[in-house]
């Protein structure tokens, strides 16, 4: 069966739950959405019309913020389009970088069509063929709880396919205004805005 069965909505909220510093990256659609009904901050930064970008950009902050927590966003249609990504990441391993991947077999943006993720392709294992300090499959709240806490203790890359439910839910849209979004988080991370 493609995806799984925990919620989109409660498995977000598990991982921002005690947020502390970490800065949050989300790939385009749901993944933004789900951060946005999590409640919006100034430290999520919303990729918008920039699909496969979510690890890249998440990788660069990584590495240029090596004293915070990086969590990445995505859904398996997005991490797809950005493959590559996980190859780039493989050759510097910032300790602080998680991806989590909303693994629900689909692509949801675009109609529901089955994903390769939904055809037996196990993202965690090309990361953990990459060497990833940890990856790996969850399929319960018990692993997005001790996912929070890898977050946290920013002890090496890791990569996350948490296995959700193939659901429509309702969209909360956070900022579409790519300049906004930028300087917003420009300025909580003590920036000037450009």
């Amino acid at each position: 069966m493609p995806g799984g069965t925990l919620d989109r909505r409660a498995v977000v909220a598990e991982l921002l739950k005690e947020r502390g510093d970490i800065l949050v990256v989300t790939g385009l659609g749901s993944a933004s959405y789900d951060a946005m009904a999590t409640g919006d901050d100034d430290r999520n930064f919303y990729l918008w019309a920039a699909m496969g970008s979510a690890a890249t950009v998440g990788f660069g902050l990584a590495m240029a913020q090596p004293s915070r927590p990086v969590l990445v966003l995505t859904g398996d249609g997005e991490m797809l389009m950005g493959l590559g990504a996980i190859a780039s990441i493989a050759q510097k391993f910032p300790p602080n970088l998680t991806i989590a991947v909303l693994d629900n077999g689909h692509y949801g943006e675009t109609g529901m069509q089955l994903s390769h993720a939904g055809r037996g392709i196990e993202l965690s294992r090309i990361a953990g063929a990459c060497d990833f300090a940890w990856s790996g499959v969850i399929d319960g709240m018990a692993g997005v709880t001790a996912l929070r806490e890898r977050i946290h203790a920013k002890n090496g890359t890791a990569f996350a396919a948490i296995k959700i439910a193939a659901d429509e839910l309702p969209r909360a849209l956070p900022p579409r205004d790519g300049v906004f979004v930028k300087n917003r988080f420009r300025a909580a991370l003590g920036h000037a805005t450009i």
